[in-house]
């Protein structure tokens, strides 16, 4: 039984790309593919003109903290820290200097609108300002892919829709974004969609 089988996909520099399927479908396993967050076991997969599948261990945390972006549907933000700490994060992994993840995590804090939350914890937020505290943290390292796996599945509809809209404003400054969800609506509002069952692109 293969999670994968036969998936071809190109993503072009500045797409908005939606993967769309049912649980169990495949999807979560081409996003951990695509995050290099699972190996391969066949295949191949370039990122930026890498052959990603050739990289290991700190080639492919490089890869990771430098091309990429996540943005999660549990928000995955530690609640110990403040919006600010969690959005400095990746920047403390790349061990940027204290002065200038500071920073970059207000800008992007003020770029998804939350300047005034920047010194507020996770509960204190509610879930659309988690979602966004989480988008700022996936754009801080300015990467230029990012990687959405249902990042409007803990969210009513209005908010939802006030994310997406954030998604479209980040895919206008020019990120590539790659949207895993099984809402037909919320693929409808990338540029391109593709079916996944089964592990099969359909």
């Amino acid at each position: 039984m293969h999670a994968l089988k036969n998936v071809s996909i190109k993503v072009e520099k500045g797409e908005f790309v939606a993967i769309i399927g049912q649980s169990g479908s495949g999807k979560t396993t081409l996003m951990n593919i695509l995050g290099c967050l699972d190996n391969l076991t066949a295949g191949e997969y370039y990122l930026m003109g890498k052959d990603v599948a050739a990289q290991h261990g700190r080639a492919l945390d490089r890869i990771r903290s430098q091309e990429i972006g996540f943005v999660f549907q549990g928000f995955n933000l530690i609640r110990s820290l403040t919006a600010r700490e969690n959005v400095e994060l990746p920047l403390r992994y790349r061990r940027v200097p204290a002065d200038e993840r500071h920073r970059l995590a207000d800008t992007a804090l003020r770029r998804v609108g939350l300047a005034d939350r920047a010194d507020h914890l996770p509960t204190q937020l509610s879930g659309g300002q988690q979602q966004r505290v989480a988008i700022a943290r996936a754009i801080s390292c300015a990467p230029p892919l990012i990687l959405a796996d249902e990042p409007t599945g803990n969210l009513d509809s209005r908010t939802g829709a006030d994310i997406m809209s954030l998604f479209h404003l980040l895919h206008g400054d020019g990120h590539t974004i790659v949207l895993i969800t099984h809402d037909s609506a919320v693929a409808a509002s990338a540029e391109r969609q593709l079916q996944i069952c089964d592990g099969q692109l359909v």
